[in-house]
């Protein structure tokens, strides 16, 4: 597993094996141009968390995305990540967790939410530096909520309100979006047929601030790498600097 998760070096003989053998057991790959070399990573299916799903649910396993992230930022081969997002969302803990990482990088990071990026996929998709979303696509915003047996007493809604709260927060400071805009679209009631919450699209994340942009894959690349020669002037002028 380390060997395969490992960010591959510039492309060229036993290394054209290792980003196929990626693509296909991690949905991941390294492209390499004179603008930089991006690393993409998808978060598809349900973010599992700690019970493992059935083989018959496509999902995104924490324990590989979380060190390879980790991985990711120190790897001086990787100028930057591009999160392509198709999702309806999992364990509330596991895709939080992610999407603190995500933030957290010092490298030029993106998303780009394709089909939906439902739930828990909200902070994942607000969580890179730049957001984008494609016309279609859509999301979902609705309250934590949880399967299996819950036990009724004001300790568990406490729990629950304070899950719910970190959720917000997060939002909120990684987008441009409010608490309460954002909370309200949350409890919403009405739009959605056997729950709480609401669904919007494209053009509507980005007018309300939860997205940055409207943008395909082409204009996700281009803010990477304009990202990218940014932090490359920047260096050059702290280089200058210190002489």
């Amino acid at each position: 597993m380390e060997e395969e998760t490992k960010p591959t070096g510039p492309a060229g003989g036993d290394d054209r094996r290792d980003d196929s053998q990626q693509i296909v057991d991690f949905g991941s790959a390294v492209s390499h141009s004179r603008r930089g070399n991006i690393y993409t990573l998808t978060i598809v299916g349900q973010v599992e968390g700690h019970q493992v799903l059935p083989d018959t649910v496509k999902s995104t396993k924490y324990e590989h995305v979380m060190p390879l992230l980790a991985s990711l930022e120190q790897n001086d081969e990787i100028d930057g990540i591009l999160l392509l997002l198709n999702t309806v969302g999992g364990d509330i803990e596991a895709g939080l967790g992610i999407a603190e990482l995500i933030s957290g990088m010092r490298k030029p990071t993106a998303s780009l939410v394709l089909g939906g990026g439902h739930s828990i996929g909200v902070p994942l998709a607000v969580a890179p530096k730049v957001s984008m979303i494609v016309p279609s696509a859509s999301m979902t915003i609705h309250p934590v909520r949880m399967n299996g047996t819950v036990i009724a007493a004001p300790q568990t809604f406490n729990y629950f309100e304070r899950i719910q709260e970190r959720i917000v927060s997060f939002v909120a400071k990684n987008s441009r979006i409010g608490k309460d805009k954002f909370l309200s679209l949350m409890l919403k009631t009405g739009e959605m047929a056997a729950d709480v919450g609401s669904v919007i699209y494209g053009e509507e994340a980005v007018s309300l601030g939860l997205i940055d942009r409207i943008g395909g894959l082409s204009d996700a690349l281009d803010c990477l790498y304009e990202q990218i020669e940014e932090g490359r002037r920047e260096q050059e002028k702290a280089a200058e600097a210190a002489r």
